[in-house]
């Protein structure tokens, strides 16, 4: 499904990103921009919907849209790795990042294997969307970040802890941004391998790969089909120091995805970019 207007300016972005080697780089061209008043507003009222007495129910129906969602979107998705799963319980997963659906593919893989709740951190702007939309980044089981040192240096961490304390799963993004059916992965930061190894838990991999199906969605893509792809988990090294382990994960995670891309797509590796790597583009 294609989220999203005229893509020709954000194809072009990515180009450029990627001749720049530029990997993290925000390319889409609508995304509000906030002021850092106006994002403490927004945590500090997601801050109280936690607390306040409607957010359990909120939280609950919300969940269950999503769930909905979740079977319609991934009907025929395909899934390889499940049995990487097994006796995962707290974790933070790590995926590509291409497309504002394609968590859904995440959140089937967690269901298919009877894990019911899946937090994904998500930019803060995505509080302020409207309708429906809207309301499930609010209330789904979404944990926000931002650049306010007093909510990443305390307030943050402490909702992570308190995810993983309940068993659950974590989806956060190594690759930052999201780049619009970009088939590749790209160059993880350390962020959520420094969490992984900050609360002693493993990274679950991922990567989802994309096939155009050569039937047109809108007038500059191609139908898409998914694979979610569950490679090996990730585990801290007792051994070593918060700051050696996460650096020791991202760097096994990064080497596992290019596998997954090379096996997914049946071509190496190259960091260079090609028009095909926008998967179904036809503009």
């Amino acid at each position: 499904m294609i989220i999203g207007g005229d893509k020709r300016l954000v194809v072009a972005n990515i180009k450029q990103a990627v001749q720049n080697e530029q990997w993290h780089l925000k390319v889409e061209v609508d995304d509000p921009v906030l002021s850092p008043a106006a994002q403490s507003a927004l945590i500090e009222a997601y801050l109280q919907r936690l607390d306040g007495p409607t957010y359990r129910t909120a939280n609950w129906v919300a969940n269950q849209v999503a769930t909905s969602m979740t079977a319609v979107l991934n009907r025929t998705t395909t899934f390889h790795g499940l049995e990487n799963l097994a006796g995962i319980g707290a974790s933070i997963i790590t995926s590509n990042h291409f497309n504002p659906l394609e968590n859904s593919v995440i959140r089937a893989a967690m269901r298919r294997t009877g894990r019911r709740h899946l937090a994904i951190v998500s930019e803060t702007t995505n509080l302020a969307m409207t309708g429906p939309v809207g309301f499930l980044m609010r209330y789904a089981d979404t944990i926000p970040i931002a650049t306010e040192p007093e909510y990443m240096g305390r307030l943050f961490p402490k909702l992570l802890q308190q995810e993983l304390e309940q068993q659950r799963q974590i989806l956060i993004y190594p690759e930052q941004e999201m780049w619009f059916n970009y088939r590749k992965p790209r160059p993880p930061k350390r962020g959520p391998y420094y969490y992984a190894a900050r609360f002693n838990v493993p990274i679950v991999s991922c990567f989802v790969s994309m096939t155009d199906l050569g039937r047109p969605d809108n007038d500059q893509f191609n139908q898409i089909h998914y694979t979610g792809n569950v490679l090996s988990p990730i585990y801290p090294d007792h051994s070593l120091s918060v700051r050696e382990n996460s650096q020791r994960m991202m760097a096994i995670d990064w080497q596992q995805k290019k596998v997954a891309y090379e096996q997914a797509y049946g071509e190496a590796y190259t960091p260079t970019w090609q028009s095909q790597d926008i998967v179904g583009w036809r503009g």
